[in-house]
């Protein structure tokens, strides 16, 4: 608790006949206040435990290692081709994206506990030329003896064990036909969208003098609560987003065209950046905890 002391003096005026006009009257108060009702900034200084004062010249903490989500396994980088129907020997029609691989996918970097404080298997993909990319992406990629390459994505695992630096991940070795993987893909933007497109809102009447067709309704009341919550469902930029659709079936792996053909549609536009791992299932390939 805090003691806030007020203290006031004014000359006598004509409202106090009896008092002497020589002399000045002082109004002193004394209250206390608990440390959560004081607005004065000054007062913060009686409080250190509330506002812990800043030690100058001091050493930033060291920053936490940010905690990746856990892979079943390592995945691998493609680019997204297009959609077709491909028939199955049974004469079933299953549409399928088809997912192409340029050169790459190749290990630039290996993380350890001892190292970085997580295991982590980091690949490479898309070769380009030397002036593309910058001075210190160059050193990174040459000092792991991997070509130039445009993206860079890590795979975290329980073990990195048979894995090393330039190493290629073969297709065919991490994954077969019938696996399930999840894919994570950028979706494709659609600009500024309304209500209706954006999050599947109803349309007002048509008719009958109504003047709000495909107008939001209401946002919130005026008074109570007097302002918008946030993350209200309202128009806005759509689409753009890093999406992953999960437990889509491998139908097929052409080695010669070196394509892979996955079950359903996957994330973005043909020439996509694709992120393909397996699929992740606790309690079977992942662990509960």
């Amino acid at each position: 608790m805090s003691i806030l002391s007020i203290s006031h003096s004014y000359p006598s005026t004509s409202s106090f006949p009896h008092h002497n006009s020589a002399s000045t009257s002082h109004l002193r108060c004394s209250f206390t206040l608990p440390p959560c009702r004081i607005k004065n900034p000054l007062l913060k200084l009686h409080h250190p435990k509330l506002y812990p004062i800043s030690r100058g010249g001091g050493k930033r903490p060291p920053r936490s290692v940010v905690v990746m989500s856990m892979e079943a396994g390592v995945g691998v980088m493609g680019t997204k081709l297009g959609m077709m129907s491909y028939f199955e020997p049974d004469g079933q029609v299953v549409p399928v994206t088809v997912v192409g691989f340029k050169e790459g996918n190749i290990v630039t970097q290996i993380k350890t506990e001892a190292t970085d404080g997580y295991n982590s298997v980091q690949v490479g993909y898309q070769r380009v030329r030397d002036r593309k990319l910058t001075k210190p992406e160059l050193g990174h990629l040459e000092k792991a003896g991997a070509i130039p390459m445009r993206h860079l994505q890590e795979f975290r695992l329980q073990s990195v064990d048979g894995f090393e630096p330039n190493q290629r991940l073969v297709l065919d070795e991490i994954f077969k036909e019938g696996d399930l993987v999840d894919v994570s893909g950028t979706t494709i933007g659609k600009g500024f969208q309304g209500g209706i497109k954006r999050h599947n809102f109803k349309r007002g009447l048509m008719t009958h003098g109504s003047k709000s067709h495909r107008q939001l309704g209401s946002i919130g009341a005026g008074t109570t609560p007097g302002r918008v919550y946030k993350g209200k469902k309202m128009p806005g930029r759509m689409g753009g987003t890093k999406t992953k659709i999960r437990k889509l079936k491998i139908v097929k792996i052409d080695k010669d065209l070196n394509v892979v053909m996955i079950k359903g549609a996957l994330p973005g536009k043909p020439g996509n950046l694709l992120r393909i791992a397996p699929a992740k299932i606790v309690g079977k390939n992942i662990p509960k905890n």
